[in-house]
């Protein structure tokens, strides 16, 4: 079976470059198929008979009995499909050895066994644990995140969860203004772009955007800096093509939330004059830079060797002080 090969997510996870002791702590090991709400645990000897097979519930009580009944069964290795979660902190912090079989791996491993192809949790659980005792010269230990390790996992965490928030308010908004302003959809080529914002801000409802002609639509474009490659008589076209907007009371009314969904779309990033895309592009780039030097030597992410926060954190400190 070839090396364990970490995904994007795995990067910032360190491996052991030590192989596996010859004989497992106990005699026994242990195989987990993880699940939303429980996990399949099978726990097989030296010669790969099945000496123990249970469920073990993803609660914080569910995680504990689940170490205690490793200890009890003499378990010191745990193979499992993924690096991380919280069924993979409670082994590490339990001190059992976690080694990483990756699902493309255990798919593969599965006609080793007998099975066809299909996965079974239980099934599954005695796969990792045979794959354990016959393959363990070529598998790797997985060690626990240092700290600093931990601080870039949650901190990509929070920028994919933000960056989905982002998706979400733009869909929102986009909804909304199919019902409310249809000309604004589709007016400028992305509806979260500074010039469809600052679009949306101005002219919010039908009845303002009723007021522009070519000429003073091409007037505001000038005043925003923008330079499309549609001349504006052609927006503007399209503009007053689209199916009429609510006017009126109504068209006012539904105008509160039309300027309310684009104010939660980064305006401190409008304000400096980058878009979204353009934004995520240059952040995820420098941290596969940063996580696949990680990866290529060993060692967890330290900021003190991360030149460029160093760079930022020094232009900042004048200004602290």
């Amino acid at each position: 079976m070839p090396p364990h090969r970490a995904s994007s997510e795995e990067a910032v996870t360190e491996y052991s470059p030590e192989t596996l002791p010859a004989v497992p702590p106990g005699g026994v090991r242990c195989g987990i198929d993880r699940a939303d709400d429980d996990h399949a645990v099978c726990v097989v000897d030296l010669a790969g008979k099945v000496v123990q097979r249970f469920i073990a519930g993803h609660t914080g009580e569910g995680l504990a009995a689940l170490v205690r009944r490793l200890r009890r069964a003499g378990a010191g290795e745990v193979a499992i499909e993924r690096p991380d979660g919280k069924v993979v902190d409670t082994l590490l912090e339990a001190g059992l050895t976690v080694v990483v079989i990756s699902p493309g791996q255990l798919k593969n491993l599965r006609g080793r066994y007998g099975s066809a192809g299909n996965k079974d949790d239980r099934f599954d659980a005695f796969v990792l644990a045979g794959t354990l005792r016959t393959d363990r010269a070529r598998l790797r230990p997985l060690l626990p995140d240092s700290p600093a390790t931990v601080t870039l996992r949650q901190a990509c965490r929070a920028r994919k969860d933000l960056a989905g928030h982002r998706v979400a308010v733009c869909n929102q908004l986009r909804a909304r203004l199919k019902i409310a302003f249809p000309g604004a959809v589709g007016l400028f080529r992305d509806l979260d772009s500074p010039i469809s914002l600052a679009f949306l801000a101005r002219f919010d409802c039908q009845d303002r955007a009723d007021r522009l002609s070519p000429r003073r639509l091409a007037a505001w474009l000038k005043s925003q800096g923008y330079s499309g490659r549609k001349d504006p008589a052609e927006r503007h076209a399209r503009l007053a093509a689209a199916p009429r907007g609510a006017t009126g009371d109504d068209g006012a009314a539904k105008a509160h939330i039309t300027r309310a969904l684009p104010a939660v779309l980064y305006n401190d990033a409008i304000a400096r004059g980058k878009d979204h895309p353009h934004a995520t592009r240059i952040l995820a780039r420098a941290w596969l830079y940063v996580m696949w030097h990680c990866r290529q030597h060993h060692t967890a992410y330290d900021p003190a060797r991360h030149k460029a926060l160093q760079r930022i954190l020094a232009e900042e400190k004048p200004s602290a002080a």
